[in-house]
């Protein structure tokens, strides 16, 4: 016969489900995720962009390894990852898309979409944090993919477009206009991180937040 909860256990059961954070950036596990997910990023641009308009930014995976890194890790381990990323592309290895190389990607019209990188795995990290402590796994799913969307119109969309206008002299509503065509795509990506990233949670409770005892 089942007891009904009273309020004493409820309170004890919303503070043992407060007690739970972040994992840190130094132990060792962290820093194979880090390593990992930073090597992921880079695979997914090995696969070749699909060209679409005219101003040299095509559609790849990249945006879906971002997402999935942020989702998976939270803010500052996916911030790790993408930094660990970027800076080894920036470096001189050919581990951005189209396997170019280097500062001077920052002159083209993909400068604001891959500077946004960075923002957009720390707010889906961020996200992802608050959902796993506060959701229940049924409900994740939809968190996680609301939370991508958001991310990827602010953190992707608009530094893309801001880029456009001023790496390639676009006007506001031609930029905007460039960018309109990446949305799709886009939304398709976060439904697939969304997926990836409860089957990684319920693989691995723990890979995001741990118990503070």
């Amino acid at each position: 016969m089942s007891h009904p909860t009273t309020p004493t256990s409820a309170r004890r059961g919303r503070a043992e489900a407060g007690r739970r954070a972040p994992h840190g950036l130094r132990d060792a596990q962290s820093l194979a995720f880090i390593s990992v997910f930073a090597a992921l990023i880079a695979a997914s641009a090995i696969v070749p962009g699909i060209p679409v308009g005219g101003f040299g930014v095509p559609i790849t995976l990249q945006t879906l390894a971002i997402m999935v890194t942020g989702l998976v890790l939270g803010g500052s381990r996916a911030v790790a990852a993408v930094a660990l990323y970027l800076l080894l592309a920036f470096a001189g290895l050919p581990i951005f898309s189209g396997g170019r190389a280097g500062l001077q990607v920052l002159a083209g019209g993909s400068a604001g979409y891959i500077m946004g990188f960075l923002l957009a795995a720390f707010l889906v990290g961020i996200a992802a944090e608050q959902i796993i402590r506060r959701l229940p796994a049924k409900r994740r799913g939809l968190g996680f993919f609301l939370a991508s969307i958001v991310v990827t119109v602010v953190a992707s969309h608009m530094p893309g477009v801001l880029g456009m206008m001023v790496n390639l002299k676009l006007s506001w509503q031609a930029a905007f206009a460039s960018d309109l065509i990446f949305y799709p795509g886009d939304i398709l990506k976060d439904a697939v991180a969304s997926v990836a990233a409860v089957a990684v949670h319920r693989a691995f409770p723990d890979i995001l937040v741990r118990r503070v005892k």
